[in-house]
Order: structure tokens, then sequence, then C-alpha cells
């Protein structure tokens, strides 16, 4: 490939991306569509020891199928967070660990909820978001790469390296990854507000859905 072929080609690609991004953020009159999990599912979206953002007791429930290897779950952490700010006293995330990308996944989850005991959980859980291209390399395990990222961001490595291995976390790790396979989650992220399924996937249909539910609370 020439040099002046490269450059058109890169161009375009840059083109493209624009329009799609354009596309996305001047959609008009966005309408959310879900669907309402079965009442069999409703105990199998949020457990008791699950990791909760913002206020607990808030009346609306974003329920977050989450994998730390995700770029997609990557890109949508800034508009989760967005949620959270715009309706602090509204809306909280509960958040599912969905280990889908093989080993890595894994250990990330497990350093995650180390990182939950040592009171440092938000600050890792975006390391590893942010520093994700270093080591997510979907199917292989980058473990000491995972580590070095926690490690900067206040993780107590000698202390985790017991952690990860204790009853507790395995089994918040097993009993996530059988609630994934019962409620047939299938990608990540997957989203529920108020155990309604975003079916219809994107930024704006999740806002949308979550204004629909702190609007119908509201009324309530």
């Amino acid at each position: 490939m020439t040099r002046k072929t490269l450059v058109l080609v890169t161009l375009t690609a840059v083109l493209a991306l624009f329009a799609i991004g354009a596309w996305f953020v001047s959609r008009p009159n966005v309408t959310p569509t879900a669907t309402a999990a079965p009442v069999e599912q409703q105990d199998q979206l949020v457990r008791a020891y699950s990791p909760v953002l913002g206020r607990k007791d808030a009346p609306v429930t974003i329920v977050e199928f989450f994998d730390p290897a995700c770029e997609a779950c990557r890109a949508f952490h800034p508009i989760v967070k967005q949620i959270l700010a715009d309706n602090p006293d509204d809306v909280r995330v509960v958040m599912r660990y969905t280990p889908f990308h093989g080993e890595g996944s894994e250990l990330a989850i497990k350093i995650i909820e180390a990182a939950r005991l040592q009171d440092v959980f938000m600050p890792v859980l975006e390391a590893l978001l942010e520093n994700q291209p270093a080591w997510a390399s979907h199917g292989a395990s980058a473990a000491e790469r995972i580590i070095q990222i926690a490690a900067t961001a206040g993780l107590d490595v000698n202390a985790a390296a017991t952690q990860i291995k204790s009853p507790s976390i395995v089994g918040i790790l097993n009993q996530d990854r059988a609630d994934v396979k019962a409620v047939g989650i299938e990608g990540t992220p997957t989203f529920f507000v108020n155990g309604k399924r975003l079916t219809d996937f994107g930024p704006d249909q999740l806002i949308a859905l979550v204004q629909a539910e702190v609007q119908a609370t509201a009324n309530n």
C-alpha cells in the first residue's frame, strides 16, 4: 500500500468514526426499550454482597453485568458515573461480575474485590479500566501488569495475595458466574433498571430508561 493510499484509508476511517459519534450525540427523542426480568430472576439480579455505587437506599437501581476486560464496559463507565452524578439521591448502581474474557478477567475481579476489602475499590477499579489496553489481552492472563496497576492505585499487594484466595472472594465470583448463567447474560455490559432489562442498547437508551424510572418513582 502506498503512503498516499494509506493516508486516504486512514482519513476515511476517521471520518466514519466521527459520523457515528455525531449520530449518537444528535439523536433526538430517544425512547428506551426494556423488558421486565421474570419474577424468578429478580432475586438473581442483586445479591447482598454486591458492590454498590451511590446511595444504598436509592429508589432506582441500575444493575450492571460487568467485565473489567470488556472494552464496552470501559466506554460505559463514564456514562454510568455521570448518571450517578446527575441523580445523587435517586440512583444507585449494583455491579455484578461477568468474567467472559478468561483468566485476566477473573484475576482483575479478584483484585477489585481485594481492593474493596482494603477500602480502595474505586481507585483500583478506575485504574484497571483506564489502563485496560495494557492488560486485557482477551483470553490471556496479564497477572503481573494487573497487580502493578492496582498497586499504583493504592492496593496492598501482599495482603491482596492472600485475600484473592479467600473463600469469600472465590464465593462471590462463583455466585456471580451462576447468576450470569441463570439470568441469561450473553454480553457485557448488560443493564437492568429497576428489574427492566435494557434491550435497545446504547448510552442514550440507558439514560432515558433511568430518567423514566426516576420520574416514575417521584410520582408514586
